[in-house]
């Protein structure tokens, strides 16, 4: 394969894509197989330098966070694809009704055509290729735009992807705002974008000039909601993991937590327990990711000044005094008004409010009150409560007792629910989100169809009431 030029216009390529995926429309599993294994062996290949990309590109990441968040779950990702692949494709019977039969009927699986991938920045490798690869699998081409707050990463990924496939196959384009916003206003036969919700709304007001259907993996508040029958130490440690993974810049990072009040003191004292445990220090530690810019630092130094000066009692962690190399320590904060800025907007750092709740029905009220989260996490061993929690609330997705780990299982579709996004991918969710299932009704010759037909008289009437009995 050849490097696709990178001055060819975006439409050219788009063009070049259209045309080759409306050329062959049957796409083999031979095709689909080689593809895939393309994907696998770039990330064998190549993964040592994609994670010094993305250490660059934040400055403070280590390969070993990349290499279980990014590489471990598109791995698992590419062999979930390829272990089914050959099931998934396969036509789907359906059972045909009585008022229909002798006719038979199927589904086809087939590609959609040309599919967009916008990529965010948390995550550069496994939330753009992991879509891109469930869309190949679907027999698609791709177009895939990374994040230009990663270039490094985005650079990388481009000269490596345009050398082991042809641009008409998968291309990527490069570039700012601008060029993401002509990217979206393409009008592909399906769009995902991984990123805020804010500019998902942009993303999706330029796919509807076009209709282009969206997969939109948004964010939001995700709560964790903790039991009295909680074991304290444990769910401290695993919500500490959860938020600190990569510095808390993980959408389906806990957003806050919800715990009985009285609790807080041993909330506090487990969650500091945690993070010593997990990151002995902070400043230096390279086990520690930095916060991507220093904007992206200001932004969350900001939320924690305005909402102190609410009254808020702000615990940091780790260390005091002003990050190094944009490692900002660990902080909880307490007593967080509601309409602070903390507790209305998308948190994704290391800064995590502690909310008291009298009864379960305060938590479920604090919840319902605000936009459905795209995950929700409960602690504890009570499982009627956990059931009544979770029959009470809506969510993208829920872990219990843990955190994130719902993401990386393959049978479970992921995606958001309202103002954290729509549509979902994973496993075959994700390969029919990129498939059209083409419904093919086969008539029998020895069809009775005509007994609908007009003129309507007497035995239209007896057939009608023979239906009306059985249906």
């Amino acid at each position: 394969m050849t490097q696709a030029p990178p001055d060819i216009p975006m439409r050219a390529l788009f063009d070049a894509q259209y045309q080759a995926s409306r050329a062959q429309i049957d796409v083999s599993l031979v095709v689909r197989r080689d593809r895939l294994k393309r994907m696998r062996d770039l990330i064998n290949t190549h993964g040592a330098a994609l994670a010094d990309a993305v250490q660059a590109d934040f400055g403070v990441r280590s390969p070993q966070l990349t290499e279980v968040a990014d590489f471990l779950v598109l791995r698992a990702l590419l062999g979930d694809l390829e272990k089914h692949l050959t099931a998934w494709t396969k036509p789907q019977r359906v059972k045909t009704p009585l008022y229909l039969k002798p006719a038979s009927a199927y589904i086809q699986r087939q590609p959609l055509g040309v599919v967009g991938v916008i990529g965010p920045w948390n995550y550069p490798l496994q939330l753009t290729l992991g879509p891109a690869a469930t869309a190949l699998a679907a027999g698609n081409r791709v177009m895939i735009k990374p994040s230009e707050l990663t270039p490094h990463s985005s650079a990388l990924l481009a000269k490596l992807l345009h050398e082991a496939y042809a641009a008409d196959e998968l291309c990527v384009v490069q570039g700012g705002a601008d060029v993401a916003h002509e990217f979206a206003s393409l009008p592909f036969d399906h769009l995902l974008f991984t990123g805020s919700t804010a500019v998902g709304r942009k993303v999706a007001a330029a796919a509807a000039a076009n209709l282009t259907p969206t997969t939109l993996e948004l964010g939001g508040k995700s709560p964790c909601v903790i039991d009295r029958s909680v074991d304290m130490a444990d769910a401290a440690l695993k919500i500490a993991h959860g938020k600190l993974l990569n510095a808390g810049q993980t959408c389906i990072a806990p957003d806050y937590v919800l715990l009985p009040r009285g609790m807080e003191a041993a909330f506090e004292q487990a969650f500091t327990a945690a993070v010593q445990r997990l990151f002995p220090s902070i400043a230096g530690n390279p086990d520690y990711t930095a916060i991507l810019t220093e904007r992206h630092l200001a932004r969350l130094q900001s939320l924690v000044t305005d909402v102190a000066s609410q009254g808020a009692r702000v615990v940091a962690l780790g260390q005091g005094g002003q990050p190094v190399k944009r490692q900002m320590a660990p902080t909880l904060v307490f007593d967080a008004p509601a309409d602070s800025r903390l507790m209305a907007e998308e948190i994704f750092g290391p800064v995590l409010p502690v909310l008291a709740y009298d009864g379960m029905d305060d938590a479920v009220r604090y919840i319902n009150e605000r936009p459905r989260p795209l995950a929700l996490y409960w602690f504890g061993t009570d499982h009627l409560a956990c059931d009544r929690l979770l029959s009470r609330t809506v969510s993208g997705g829920v872990t219990v007792n843990d955190t994130l780990m719902h993401i990386a299982h393959e049978n479970l579709p992921f995606g958001g629910v309202g103002e954290s996004g729509w549509g979902a991918y994973h496993g075959e969710a994700g390969f029919l989100r990129f498939t059209q299932q083409k419904p093919v009704l086969v008539q029998s010759r020895f069809a009775m169809g005509d007994l609908f037909y007009p003129p309507y008289g007497t035995k239209f009437d007896r057939v009608m009431g023979l239906l009306k009995r059985w249906l």
